[in-house]
Parts: C-alpha cells; structure tokens; sequence
C-alpha cells in the first residue's frame, strides 16, 4: 500500500508464463502507483519484456493476475488495456510512414466514430504535443520526422487514449544521447502530472537517474526491489547477474601495423537515394589492428558508411579499396568470403531471418564454408557456433527454436556469435552494444580489443562517447555525410567531439 493506504494503481500478482519449455515470467508481485516511475531492470532474456507485454495485453498469462487500484482486471489484448489506462511504446515503433501526425493519432483513438471529429482532435493534439514539447506540423508524414520526435507521436497515441500507466521498452535504444535527455524531462514532467511510468531498461545509469523504484529481474523472477534512495550500480549489478561483472579497462592503444591497410575510402561519394544521407569527398583509412572510431548524431551518414563497406552502396565518384584492391563495384558476397563481418545495430532488419531457426541463421553469410558436397554439414556448424558462444560468454540459446521467438537482445548474441567466428579480418561494428545488458556490452567491447590485438581492423560505430573514447586508437567525427574531425586518444575530449557532433565546431584534424 501507499502512505495515503491506497492500493497502486497497477499490480502483477503471480504471473507465469511459458513458451514451449521456456519459462518466460514467474513474477510473484509487481505494482507501480500513481505518479511513480518504476524502473525495470535486468540482463537481455531476464523476462522484462514479456512482463510488460503480459501488462499490456499482448501476451495472456498462464497463471497470476492483474488489478487496478485494488480490483482485478480482466485484460485479453491491447484494446482491453488501453480502455483500463494502461498503454505502451515498444521498442519498434508502430507508426504508418506515409500517414500524417494526425492521421496516427486520430487511428489509434478508441471507439473513434465514423465521422472524425477532426477539430476536436487536432485540439487536444497540439495540447499533449506542447507538453511533450513536440513541435512538428500535425500534417507532416511521421516518416520525415526525426527518431526523437517519432517517439513522443507513439507517447502522444498513448496519451490522447487515455493512458494513466505508460510502458515504455527500451525507450532510449533508438535515441541519441541528446534525445535520451529530453526523454527523462518528458518522463520527469509525466510523472508530475500524475501519470505512472514504467521504464524497461538493461542501463543502470538510466534506471537509477530517473526511478522511484528499481525493480530487478533474473531468470523471468524479481531478483531485487530497491527505492530511490537505496541503490548503488554495485548493488545493482550483484542483483543483475549474481556475479561480477568486467570493468572497463583505460584505453591502450592497438599495435597497429601502419603498412598493411584493410581499407581505404578515396574521396568517396555516394548518391542520396532513397531518403538516405549522401557520402560526400569522404576518405578514411583503417590499418591492420586498429580501431577506428565512428562519432555522431544518429541520421549523419553512419549506416550509409556501412553498407558502402559491406557493398550494398557503391561509390558514385571515388575509389573503395580492400586490402589494397579496387573493391568499389565487389558484391556483398565477395566482400564477405574476403573476411568482412557485419555487425548491424538491429539484427531483426538487417542480419537474420525472424522466421528460420536459430540454427539456420547462423547458416546465413557462411558462404559454402559448412557444405559438404551439395549438404550442409550442420554438425560442424553447431560445433562452431557453440565454441563461438563460449567464447563470447554467451548462453547459447536452443537452436531449433524460430529467430522471432528470442528478444531483441539475445537476437544480437546469436549474431555476435556469427559474425565473429571465423576471426574475421575487418569488422564493421554499427552500434554493437546498442540493446546488450552491461555484462554482454563489456564482454564484446573485451572481444574488439582482441580481434584488434590479433591484426583485425574494426570499424565502431557509436553514439556513446565513453565507449568510444575506451576503444579507438582513432576517432572520426561524421557529420552530413563528411568526416568533420578527427582525433588521438590524447585530444579524446567530449565538449570538442560533442560540438563536432551537431555541427557547431569547426571542422578540425585534432589528431
């Protein structure tokens, strides 16, 4: 109960849930009250999300029950959930691109009449969207708006529905570190105004900056619940894992061998088809056994970079070099069979197939390596994806269950495991540790160093500086498809990256 004796407005109580043999949620209790924000916490497959989906609807729980203010609801899919006040915003968000502002909003109203009430609507929209501090023309496309302002559309549905709980699951994995600031305001002034927030997150900095209470789960159970005032990131992470977690190790720069260059971009320029960023004059090289780092506001050129390395955009003017070849008009396929990993920031869109197996991902991008005459020689492959999971400290998942059945985290171990298997020659890292808990983060960034110590160059991509401040031996700053600055760990400093970054220094070679 609260101090006023209140019931919570939101409660979980004996929620279990399975999939197949995997037990997803065994939930004992789980409340959020009226004007709080709970912070839930945990390792990637710790069964956050499917609590949440239980809360919402999408998922029917086995055995438990859920109550509002005291009373037991009934809740059988989303629509029940929204009539109770209860809403959420997944990580994808569920926007029509082509759809306007206002014609997203207006769709996702409840028992909205045949004939719109167009004024009425548009009214309390630019109410809630002044609260949000969301200042874009109702009547714009929601796919021209930036992911920032994508967000708080899906917080204004929400709203506009009636939502008094709001979910939000891994609200920050899409944002920019600028973005995630504005997020807590919102959060912060939501919760003023007496909204319950639920905050899905695996990052303690976030958890503890901004919740009421941390509840921590392990193993689909609450491991732990702590107050505001209670928690340490040691306590946190002893709830998390029940283990030590690696520490983050100063910056010691790679042995790089300055006379065998992996790539090398030549004033490249790419089209800008599509929406896309265009590459301008852009020239890079990455030596063996260096990591190159890659800074800058999500929507600069990052992911353009990376699919012209990989070789599904090629140089409209300019020269791409692989090991000292002409590489600009070489296939995805070949560039891969060279030794080039991938490693996407969302595995869902571009590294596996949600509806195989487990297994026949891992297949995916192997090129013939596990063929045996016109068969595959799964044994060999089963073998080799174990030993990669080991060696990532990974726990592999069952191989023989469907891509789409893991969350989004364990989706990108499954990919970690595959693309660094084989000791790929270059790595092409876009946001690698983005939806990875603090434990696997680390175990990865530990891996990088050591692709890097055995000659392996790497390409890292990221928009958190303190990471790559740890691990480039080299940091490049992209901004509107150019390269705007480049720096040496001894020039590593965040106002002069983060100016670079928005486009408010000058363009500078600070190395």
């Amino acid at each position: 109960m609260s101090q006023n004796d209140e019931p919570p407005f939101l409660e979980a109580r004996g929620i279990v849930k399975r999939f197949g043999n995997l037990l997803a949620n065994d939930v004992s209790y789980f409340a959020v009250g009226a004007g709080e924000v709970v912070a839930l916490l945990g390792e990637n497959g710790a069964g956050k999300s499917t609590l949440a989906k239980i809360l919402y609807g999408f998922y029917s729980a086995d055995a438990g029950e859920i109550r509002l203010s005291g009373h037991r609801a009934s809740i059988k899919s989303p629509a029940d959930a929204r009539a109770l006040g209860i809403g959420m915003v997944f990580q994808s968000f569920s926007l029509v691109p082509a759809l306007s502002v206002f014609e997203n909003v207006a769709l996702f109203q409840n028992d909205l009449p045949a004939v719109v009430p167009r004024a009425a609507i548009l009214k309390r929209l630019r109410s809630h969207a002044h609260r949000l501090r969301l200042t874009v023309d109702p009547f714009v496309p929601v796919g021209r708006l930036a992911i920032g302002d994508q967000q708080k559309v899906e917080i204004l549905k929400q709203l506009m529905a009636g939502a008094r709980v709001l979910i939000l699951d891994e609200p920050t994995k899409v944002l920019a570190p600028q973005e995630s600031q504005g997020l807590f305001s919102t959060i912060d002034e939501l919760r003023r105004e007496g909204l319950s927030i639920v905050l899905i997150t695996h990052k303690l900095r976030e958890a503890l900056s901004c919740a009421d209470r941390i509840v921590v789960m392990r193993q689909g159970r609450v491991a732990g619940v702590l107050s505001r005032d209670e928690p340490s990131e040691q306590k946190l992470l002893a709830l998390m894992f029940a283990e030590t977690v690696p520490t983050s190790a100063p910056h010691q720069p790679s042995k790089v061998d300055e006379g065998l260059c992996l790539l090398a971009l030549r004033a490249v320029s790419t089209s800008g088809d599509s929406g896309e960023i265009p590459l301008r004059n852009l020239s890079m090289n990455i030596h063996a056994g260096e990591i190159v780092g890659i800074a800058g506001v999500s929507g600069n050129g990052q992911r353009e970079l990376s699919d012209l390395i990989l070789g599904l955009k090629h140089p409209q003017t300019g020269e791409k070099l692989l090991w000292n070849e002409n590489a600009s008009g070489w296939s995805t396929a070949t560039i891969r069979q060279k030794g080039v990993a991938d490693i996407p920031d969302d595995p869902t869109a571009h590294a596996c197939i949600p509806g195989l197996t487990v297994r026949e991902n891992l297949a995916l991008g192997t090129g013939r390596r596990y063929y045996a005459g016109w068969r595959m020689d799964w044994q060999k492959l089963d073998a080799d994806m174990r030993q990669s999971f080991a060696r990532l400290k990974f726990a592999p998942p069952a191989l023989d269950v469907r891509a789409a059945a893991l969350s989004g985290g364990n989706l990108q171990r499954v990919i970690l495991a595959r693309e660094l298997a084989h000791e790929p020659k270059l790595i092409v890292a876009l946001y690698p540790t983005r939806g990875l808990d603090a434990r696997s983060a680390a175990t990865l960034r530990k891996l990088l160093r050591e692709a890097s110590d055995r000659g392996a160059g790497v390409l890292l991509v990221s928009e958190d500086l303190d990471e790559l401040f740890e691990l480039s031996d080299r940091l490049l700053v992209l901004h509107d498809g150019m390269i705007a600055g480049e720096f040496a760990p001894d020039n590593f400093r965040a106002e002069a990256v983060g100016a670079l970054m928005v486009g408010a220094g000058d363009h500078a070679d600070a190395a």
